[in-house]
């Protein structure tokens, strides 16, 4: 990569955070799952809770809240063709910006964003905004997710069109 196309200028930890998010953003664009799985550690966790205030997610109602397990289960539903919605799926575009340094400790770098998705399935956009955060280990060169979660603005109101992953 040239010195254009890089984070220079950032402190290096959140430049990696960064990629990290640009690169996920893109897989699941593409809908390549097999990848974003990859991304995961082994006890990470995808949250899309209701409450917008809460931070004991395993203690509340949640739209997503995923394991390794759920995540594979998912993965294979949106991947089979099985079901109605992975068949005709959306096609998706993000945009992740506004990125925060909230820790950086050890090999741990978590990092919130803002996400601006666009669905379009069947003639019919589908704007979407979150609030993103990130919990990445980078350790012997590699990056995993511990944790991502997806605050959505309007998650309180009766949400339909979430046949893909946020």
């Amino acid at each position: 990569m040239t010195e254009h196309n890089t984070l220079a200028g950032l402190n290096a930890p959140l430049a990696k955070a960064i990629e990290f998010i640009w690169n996920e953003a893109a897989l699941l664009d593409n809908k390549d799952y097999a990848a974003w799985s990859q991304l995961w550690s082994e006890d990470g966790v995808y949250v899309i809770p209701i409450d917008p205030d809460t931070r004991d997610f395993a203690s509340s109602l949640n739209y997503v809240y995923d394991d390794a397990r759920m995540r594979a289960l998912r993965i294979e539903r949106l991947s089979a063709g099985h079901s109605p919605s992975a068949v005709d799926a959306a096609r998706t575009l993000r945009t992740v910006s506004r990125f925060n340094l909230v820790e950086c400790s050890g090999d741990v770098v978590e990092v919130t964003s803002a996400q601006l998705l666009f669905a379009y399935k069947r003639g019919v956009h589908t704007p979407m905004a979150a609030e993103l955060t990130h919990r990445i280990r980078f350790s012997n060169g590699a990056a995993k997710l511990e944790q991502k979660v997806v605050r959505l603005i309007n998650s309180t109101d009766s949400l339909s069109a979430l046949g893909f992953l946020l």
